[in-house]
């Protein structure tokens, strides 16, 4: 087939093309990028255009794209198998990389389950403590079959998922194919759903989490929760304290903890593990995204031998934890992963991310002066700039204005690509970002807030 044409790319796009998260209404007046290749941290697009991988490709690429070390392991293991199922069976990456991600974690995940994506992550890590419950002690426990999760958590799209999730947006249209669960506020500082004001507030949505947990302790199976920030709820961080205060509630009272570390994990928070911060060592943890470099689709729940043991048994008592996917263990995404370990290791990645951290907030705070800045929040190598129509009433721009995509288009005429979330400017470009692209990423933002409202700095 020969190469199509721009022309002929774009015409097929609006004919056969369903994209995600995007209303279509719209969508070719916004002006899509049709990216053709990558290089390093950059993306490029059907007219050569070079443009700053501000997302990093929707928050999974690590080290850039057509990074060496990950082209030169998937094509060697291309040279040996692509594919072989691991129902029953095993292969050789696929055994490596659990070996090496137990050993990483922090300890006492003991045990790797694999699956192709965040929401398969989450959705094995709420499957195996729901079973977990009815299998241990002889299931004396089984009436632990509900699951606490907090206002604006995003934990993927498979209904599980989806049911403990709480952005309004993407989930409230499905609100009867979901199951119940018990829900906790947000620690949403600026908006408050509680009423307070940072300043004077002692925590008050952290009490009533810890109380929550105290009152259904008997019937709750587990908590869930992202560790460091809630990402697609708005880059929403945590107070101090917090995710280790929720650790030590669900230890009192017997509930199983399962931390969503798909968007903050892997080096993200500038830790290689978010719950790392405050020493947390959770019953599963949930990795995907960047553990394979942004390049295939692999996930791993991680959990303890304390839970795997509640499934050992003979075949005829059905204790299996029958769940599984045609590519889980994929040898070739399996290979990807492990190259990418590699790097972490080999380049010191970690100690490294120290000072892109420190130039992002120092980039950060020249925003914070802009008048349709609201508020600024920051997680490691990651932030969310959210836009306001009145900063002193915190009143949100008409949904309609769509300020958030035009500020990012905008940003595009410097050469950077980045995506929303609403009116919340999204900053996470791969861990392989120089100081000089963060400064980039600083200066198309404050570009685009000026072209699009006019946005100077307040006096």
């Amino acid at each position: 087939m020969a190469e199509p044409s721009v022309e002929e790319l774009i015409a097929w796009d609006d004919r056969y093309v369903w994209h995600p998260f995007t209303p279509h209404a719209v969508y070719r007046s916004e002006e899509p990028v049709t990216i053709v290749a990558g290089e390093g941290n950059y993306l490029i697009d059907v007219e050569g255009a070079r443009l700053l991988d501000g997302v990093a490709s929707i928050w999974c690429n690590t080290f850039g794209h057509r990074n060496p070390r990950i082209d030169a392991a998937i094509v060697d293991q291309l040279g040996k198998i692509a594919h072989a199922t691991f129902l029953g069976n095993a292969t050789a990456p696929a055994i490596v990389l659990a070996k090496r991600l137990v050993e990483l974690a922090p300890e006492g995940l003991d045990k790797a389950f694999f699956s192709d994506n965040g929401s398969t992550a989450t959705e094995i890590a709420m499957k195996m403590a729901y079973q977990y419950w009815q299998q241990v002690d002889g299931g004396a426990r089984s009436s632990k079959r509900r699951f606490l999760a907090l206002k604006n958590a995003y934990n993927g799209d498979t209904i599980g998922a989806v049911s403990t999730g709480g952005v309004d947006l993407f989930h409230a249209k499905f609100r009867d194919l979901l199951f119940d669960v018990v829900r906790a506020p947000s620690p949403y500082c600026y908006r408050c759903p509680l009423g307070k004001e940072p300043s004077s507030c002692q925590q008050a949505c952290l009490d009533e989490l810890l109380g929550l947990i105290e009152a259904h302790a008997d019937e709750l199976a587990a908590v869930i929760m992202e560790p460091g920030m809630q990402g697609a709820g708005g880059i929403i961080t945590y107070p101090p304290g917090f995710l280790r205060a929720v650790r030590e509630a669900t230890e009192r009272h017997d509930v199983l903890l399962i931390l969503d570390e798909v968007a903050v994990g892997m080096g993200r928070g500038g830790t290689m593990f978010a719950c790392e911060q405050e020493g947390v060592v959770p019953d599963m943890l949930c990795l995907a995204k960047m553990l394979t470099g942004g390049y295939l689709p692999l996930a791993a729940t991680l959990t303890t031998q304390r839970v795997f043991d509640a499934f050992v048994a003979p075949p005829e008592a059905a204790q299996t934890f029958f769940h599984g996917h045609t590519f889980t263990g994929n040898p070739l995404a399996a290979a990807a992963a492990l190259a990418t370990l590699d790097i972490f290791e080999d380049e010191d990645v970690i100690s490294g991310l120290g000072e892109k951290i420190a130039r992002l907030t120092a980039g950060l705070e020249r925003l914070r002066g802009i008048a349709a800045v609201g508020d600024v929040r920051q997680f490691g190598l990651a932030a969310g700039i959210e836009l306001v129509a009145d900063r002193q009433t915190r009143e949100a721009f008409d949904p309609a204005a769509r300020v958030g995509y035009r500020v990012c288009r905008a940003a595009r005429d410097k050469g950077v690509f980045l995506r929303p979330l609403g009116d919340v400017l999204v900053i996470m470009p791969p861990l392989s970002v120089t100081l000089d692209e963060i400064d980039l990423l600083v200066e198309s933002i404050a570009y685009g807030l000026e072209q699009v409202l006019g946005a100077g700095e307040e006096v």
